[in-house]
C-alpha cells in the first residue's frame, strides 16, 4: 500500500533537513562563540566526565558499580554533574562517551550535538564517540567534525582492541588530519578484566607510528601503569589527564579491594606532574566516579606555584580546546 499524498510534518523535504541542520550549526557555533568570550571566567575546566541519558542513567551506573566494586558520586545525568560542578566550582566540563557499538556512533553523535547548542549556559561540552570496528570511520569522523566537536573519546578495553591495533591507529590518524583531540583511556580499567588493551607501550608506538599532535592519555597516562608513565612518556608530546588518579577510591565494601588496587600518593602524582611537565597535564575528575570538589581541593592543596595551578586547572585545556575570546566559530 503506498500513500498518495505527503503527511506535512512526518518526513522532512532535503531541503528542510539542510535547513534543520544549519540552524543547528548556527546555534552550537553562537554558543561557542560566546562561551569564548568568557574565557577568562573559565578557571576550572574538567576535561574527563562521563554522563548518561536520563532513561538509562541508574541501569548503567548499576551496572558499572557492580563491575568496579566502586561507589559514583553522582546519578550519571547532566543534572548531577551540573550541581556537582556548581559545588566544585567547576566552570566546564568536557563529556566523554564511550561506544560500546559501531552501529550507534552516528546516534550517539548527533545527541551529542545537541547538547553541545547550549554549552555557554550549561558549561558541559561533549566530545564525539567513535569506534574501531567501524569500517565507515572516515564518514563518522567528517560527520563529527563537521558537527562542531573538538575531539574523539577512545576507550580500547571496551572495544577489545588495542591501542595499537592498525583500526585504532588509522583513527588516530583520520582524526589528527582533522585537526581532533584524541583523548584514550590508558592503563587498567578497574571494571573489566584484562588485558589492558592501552599499555604505556602501545602508546608509544602509536606516538611513533602516526604521532598525533593532540592525543591526550587518561588517569595520567596509564592508571595503575605510573612507572612505565614516568620512564617512558616522560617529555613526549602529549597531554595527561588527572582523572582518577589519587586520593581514595571509594569502595562499595571491604572485599572490592581485594585486587589492591589503588590511587598515587601524593608526592608520587606530584613527581610524574613534574616530570610530564605542568604545561601536559589537565585538570579531570573522571566523575561520577570521583567527587569533582574532592579533586579540586586536593590538586590545589599540593605545593605547584599559583602559574602552574592555573596552567593544570583551565589553561592548558583552553590552549588545547582552542577557547580563544577572538574565535568566531567552532
Amino acid at each position: 500500500m503506498q500513500l498518495k499524498h505527503k503527511i506535512p510534518g512526518i518526513i522532512p523535504t532535503p531541503e528542510e533537513m539542510e535547513r534543520r541542520l544549519q540552524e543547528a550549526k548556527d546555534r552550537r557555533d553562537a554558543s561557542w562563540s560566546r562561551l569564548c568570550e568568557k574565557e577568562k571566567e573559565l578557571k576550572v575546566i574538567d576535561f574527563h566526565v562521563h554522563t548518561f541519558p536520563e532513561k538509562i542513567a541508574a541501569r548503567a551506573l548499576e551496572q558499572l558499580s557492580h563491575d568496579s566494586g566502586s561507589r559514583p558520586f553522582t546519578d550519571g545525568t547532566v543534572k548531577e554533574l551540573r550541581q556537582s560542578m556548581k559545588e566544585a566550582g567547576v566552570d566546564l566540563s568536557v563529556v566523554l562517551p564511550v561506544v560500546t557499538n559501531p552501529a550507534k556512533v552516528a546516534h550517539i553523535n548527533l545527541s551529542a550535538a545537541e547538547q553541545n547548542e547550549h554549552v555557554d549556559e550549561t558549561g558541559v561540552l561533549s566530545f564525539a564517540g567513535i569506534h574501531p570496528a567501524a569500517e565507515n570511520y572516515r564518514v563518522l569522523l567528517k560527520q563529527a567534525k563537521e558537527l562542531g566537536f573538538r575531539g574523539i573519546k577512545l576507550h580500547p578495553d571496551y572495544y577489545g582492541i588495542s591501542f595499537d591495533d592498525p583500526r585504532t591507529m588509522r583513527i588516530i590518524d583520520c582524526a589528527s588530519e582533522l585537526d581532533m583531540i584524541v583523548i584514550t583511556h590508558a592503563g587498567t580499567d578497574i571494571g573489566l578484566y584484562p588485558p589492558v588493551c592501552c599499555t604505556v607501550d602501545s602508546i608509544v608506538r602509536v606516538m611513533d607510528t602516526v604521532a598525533p599532535p593532540k592525543l591526550v592519555a587518561a588517569h595520567m597516562g596509564g592508571w595503575n601503569n605510573w612507572d612505565e608513565v614516568l620512564t617512558k612518556l616522560a617529555g613526549r608530546p602529549l597531554w595527561v589527564d588527572t582523572a582518577f588518579s589519587i586520593g581514595e577510591i571509594e569502595w562499595l565494601s571491604p572485599e572490592a579491594e581485594k585486587y589492591g588496587f589503588h590511587q598515587l600518593a601524593d608526592e608520587d602524582f606530584i613527581r610524574l606532574v613534574r616530570a610530564m611537565g605542568t604545561d601536559r597535564v589537565l585538570f579531570a575528575s573522571d566523575s561520577p566516579w570521583a567527587e569533582q570538589k574532592d579533586y579540586v581541593n586536593r590538586i590545589s592543596a599540593l605545593p605547584f606555584t599559583e602559574e602552574e595551578k592555573e596552567q593544570i586547572f583551565a589553561g592548558n585545556a583552553k590552549r588545547l580546546l582552542g577557547i580563544d575570546p577572538k574565535q568566531e566559530k567552532s
